[in-house]
């Protein structure tokens, strides 16, 4: 464990010399500090858990020890990630209303979570999603299954972050884009490895601290440039932008009804389906410290994001027309991504931008390994020790096939991080809300809801929804015109939830309906 942790240290040590610029050329002293003692902090609290987490128990839900209050700070985290801080922001800055539909259905979403399943799945689970729907259904073909939707998911949340990481060093340090790929890789990896879910939740915890803290305290200082007047703001910000005034109004989200209540639907059920969401309440002891977590999350994210508001508009109207902070094309330098670390500079310079910076990075590193977390236990606990090992599996073993996973996990969000730098993040976070709502979900709502459920009935729902997200969701703009270059999209709802979630549900019932109707009596049972 002190190898590993050194070997990672001199890995940030090696980059050193190249984290020396800041967007405006010189040393950023300030920031590199900061960032170091982020990263110090972080392999602190994860060789502190290590020691914690020798049983599978520990390892995977930190032995249901985390109160509601603190896993309400981590849940908060896992929902306040680099998508809130550095893409919601852009997208305000940059297309005005059409940020504040993700700012709003980002918030709204998480009390789905306590309404439909938390208080259930903390009665019902052990680690995972599978647990729960295997309580109903046949082991083999539903773990099979949300083993497989869960690493999707993961994947799509996992190229947001990366993304994030990847822009943020780059502009702030100058480092190559591959190499701040590999650098937040090697740190994510150490974490979850050596840490599991107790390092997790601490690194959870002490990001969002941090993160509310820089938004209340860029949002007062907004505020005070404008003189506490919010409609002076906002007039700023109007005149400074292109479209000038129509920029309050939809624009993307405008021409197509279907298209608007498709995004409402993927962005306020989506959490609701999320597995390193859900993984969570697995953590605390029983279901009042579930309803109190999500209680706490509710607070901190509704807050957080009733922040956003203040820092998208004052970021366009503060740097919106400071040739400083844009390009030769007026663009944002580094991309809308960027918006909040440009403002930071603007608002209180290399301090505290070296700080937003530092917050976005231990905001990324924590919300990635809580992903990565997720992913390696649907291999090691879902795949490896359930199916594979057939329960007879050790718990040893179960953790090595785990720390594999994760090794597995971190080379490929790498790739993944590469081939969609150009994306925003808070958009590809979007995505993967829509493959949540398409594929977990459903099998979720009617395993805890619905007796007449099969698992042949699951499995086609399932299948069905998530095929269903991730082929439309290619072949729609996001990924078959931005990131292929065609010129115009297969399927042209984004996201294509109002379409693939509903067909998920309608399958499952439709093929569990004909199979109890087909099936003898005597094998009637919720497990067909």
């Amino acid at each position: 464990m002190r190898r590993s942790l050194l070997a990672t240290l001199l890995l940030l040590g090696a980059t050193a010399p190249a984290l020396a610029g800041d967007p405006g050329g010189g040393l950023n002293a300030a920031a590199i500090g900061m960032f170091v003692g982020i990263v110090i902090v972080t392999l602190g609290i994860t060789y502190w858990a290590a020691r914690r987490a020798q049983s599978a128990d520990q390892f995977y839900a930190a032995g249901g020890q985390i109160s509601g209050f603190q896993n309400g700070i981590a849940l908060a985290g896992d929902m306040i990630s680099a998508g809130a801080l550095l893409g919601l922001a852009g997208l305000i800055c940059s297309s005005g209303f059409d940020g504040l539909i993700f700012a709003v259905g980002y918030a709204t979403g998480l009390p789905f979570v306590v309404f439909l399943v938390a208080e259930r799945l903390r009665k019902l689970g052990r680690y995972t999603v599978a647990d729960v729907l295997a309580t109903r259904l046949s082991e083999t073909p539903i773990r099979i299954f949300t083993a497989i939707a869960t690493l999707v998911i993961v994947m799509f949340y996992l190229i947001a972050q990366m993304v994030g990481a990847g822009q943020l060093i780059r502009l702030l340090f100058g480092l190559d884009y591959l190499y701040a790929q590999i650098l937040v890789g090697a740190l994510m990896i150490c974490y979850v490895m050596f840490g599991g879910m107790v390092a997790t939740t601490w690194v959870q915890i002490v990001k969002a601290t941090l993160l509310l803290a820089a938004g209340v305290a860029i949002s007062l200082l907004i505020l005070a440039r404008f003189g506490f007047d919010y409609d002076s703001l906002i007039a700023q910000a109007i005149a400074v932008h292109p479209k000038h005034a129509a920029m309050m109004m939809p624009q993307v989200y405008s021409g197509s009804v279907w298209q608007s209540i498709s995004l409402g639907m993927t962005l306020m059920l989506g959490a609701a389906g999320l597995p390193h969401v859900l993984m969570r309440f697995f953590t605390v002891p029983d279901t009042r410290a579930a309803r109190v977590s999500v209680f706490w999350a509710v607070m901190c994210q509704s807050g957080f994001f009733a922040l956003i508001f203040v820092i998208g508009f004052g970021a366009l109207a503060i740097i919106g027309g400071d040739p400083a902070y844009l390009d030769a094309k007026g663009a944002i330098r580094g991309g809308g991504n960027m918006a909040t670390v440009h403002l930071s500079h603007a608002l209180g310079g290399d301090t505290l931008m070296g700080l937003v910076s530092a917050v976005a990075f231990a905001t990324i590193l924590a919300v990635v390994a809580g992903l990565t977390l997720t992913g390696a236990s649907a291999v090691s606990h879902d795949l490896y020790a359930r199916i594979i090992g057939r329960g007879r599996a050790t718990e040893r073993s179960e953790i090595r096939a785990s720390r594999l996973a994760t090794v597995g996990l971190g080379i490929i969000s790498v790739l993944l991080g590469i081939a969609f730098q150009t994306q925003n993040v808070a958009y590809m976070i979007s995505l993967a809300y829509a493959v949540s709502c398409s594929s977990t979900l459903p099998l979720l709502i009617l395993a805890l809801y619905w007796s007449g459920l099969t698992t042949r009935g699951a499995i086609a729902g399932g299948v069905t929804g998530l095929v269903g997200a991730t082929v439309l969701t290619v072949l729609g703009p996001p990924v078959w015109v931005k990131v292929l270059g065609n010129a115009a999209p297969i399927f042209p709802i984004d996201p294509p939830t109002i379409v693939t979630m509903p067909l998920a549900f309608l399958t499952a019932f439709v093929v569990s309906a004909m199979d109890r109707k087909s099936a003898p009596a005597a094998a009637m049972s919720p497990a067909t």
